[in-house]
């Protein structure tokens, strides 16, 4: 069983679906470890405000497997491929930790935005302050701690 970090992102009807997202992934993998949902703005281009927040879970499934029901729940939700890498979200699902796998082929991981992004790492540390993270031998909660700036952007919403 591996445990496994999922980002979850929306600013088109993220309302409706970041709690579709939710079911859709309870359906598929049980139970689900959920952090605080997060208004922020937006990261790399000018549009509306994203809700994130992150899920936890175990799995027998492998990597590509996880990987190949994340593409299809943000499909369900409305997730259209093809547009700028930066740009509006009906749903983004972003792997982040497959347990303690360091890999740069397929996903990458873990994935660089833990590092780099507040609204990757501050919901993520919140759900599993005590998780070291796989490459840099840190415990989550001290590298939110030591995070620079930002924290400021992530506003707790209610969904």
């Amino acid at each position: 069983m591996a445990e496994v970090y999922v980002g979850i992102g929306s600013n088109m009807d993220a309302e409706v679906n970041v709690p579709r997202a939710l079911a859709l992934l309870e359906e598929r993998f049980g139970v689900l470890q959920r952090s605080r949902a997060y208004r922020n703005p937006a990261v790399g281009f000018k549009g509306d405000a994203f809700i994130n927040m992150v899920v936890g879970f175990s799995t027998p499934a492998a990597v590509t497997e996880v990987g190949m029901v994340l593409a299809e729940v943000e499909a369900a939700c409305g997730r259209e491929r093809g547009g700028p890498k930066y740009g509006p979200r009906a749903l983004d699902l972003d792997l982040l930790l497959y347990g303690d796998l360091v890999s740069g082929d397929g996903p990458v991981l873990p994935r660089e935005e833990i590092l780099e992004r507040a609204f990757v790492l501050g919901p993520l540390a919140e759900l599993a302050p005590d998780l070291m993270h796989p490459t840099e031998g840190r415990r989550l909660a001290d590298l939110w701690a030591d995070f620079p700036g930002a924290h400021d952007e992530l506003e707790p919403v209610e969904l």
